[in-house]
């Protein structure tokens, strides 16, 4: 079996590819949410020294990654399973002006040597992974002591006023706005509640976790302690 075939049987759902990755990319890249990507880079990093090293999994479009580079104060890397997504983001990051350096492959079996980041994200892919418990070994192996994995993304517990709520805010025309909510709420169908999430992080090698919850999104903080 190929390598890229056994990279897409440990993603479960649509496949980000070609024409459904460009559709992402747009309805995710509307003014207010890059607002949101902006003030979100800014909350996520403004704690590392300069000159940390950032690593954004599951990246998509690369909105969040560009402007943590954006900041200037840090190196980003990224990693995705989609060959359209590295496209899309790395001309994304020349027309930004700005160095990241967007990478394909698995979240499960991650090309990097152990402790080498300083922070890991993962923004609305997680629900995504055929082998969770793979993926955060991975990113325990590669954070280094003292550093901390950032999961956000939707949780079964949202309700369907609170993707009404999530999808007003995108700004999205209408028919946009109508296939964002069914793609959500069938999303919803397959993500963590805090509960699930939290027995996950136990069986993984971070052990703990903190869970914070908002509107259709939840917050998974890992931390790996210095020895």
């Amino acid at each position: 079996m190929q390598a890229t075939a056994i990279a897409r049987w440990r993603f479960k759902g649509p496949e980000m590819e070609g024409v459904v990755a460009r559709w992402y990319a747009r309805i995710r890249g509307t003014g207010s949410q890059i607002g949101a990507y902006r003030k979100e880079a800014e909350r996520l990093t403004g704690t590392l020294p300069e000159g940390s090293k950032v690593l954004e999994v599951a990246f998509g479009p690369g909105y969040l990654a560009i402007e943590v580079a954006r900041l200037g104060r840090v190196q980003v890397t990224g990693l995705d399973i989609s060959h359209t997504f590295v496209k899309i983001a790395s001309q994304n990051a020349r027309d930004a002006g700005v160095s990241a350096d967007f990478r394909q492959g698995d979240a499960a079996v991650m090309p990097f040597a152990a402790e080498s980041f300083d922070l890991i994200v993962c923004q609305a892919a997680f629900k995504n992974f055929v082998h969770p418990g793979s993926a955060l070994s991975e990113m325990h192996r590669v954070l280094r002591a003292g550093g901390t994995a950032v999961i956000q993304d939707m949780s079964s517990d949202a309700s369907h006023a609170d993707i009404e709520k999530e999808v007003k805010g995108m700004q999205l025309g209408r028919v946009s706005s109508f296939t964002t909510k069914g793609t959500l709420e069938m999303l919803k169908r397959r993500a963590y509640s805090p509960a699930k999430f939290a027995r996950l992080a136990a069986e993984s090698p971070f052990q703990t976790c903190a869970i914070t919850t908002e509107g259709i999104g939840l917050e998974v903080r890992l931390h790996k302690p210095v020895a």
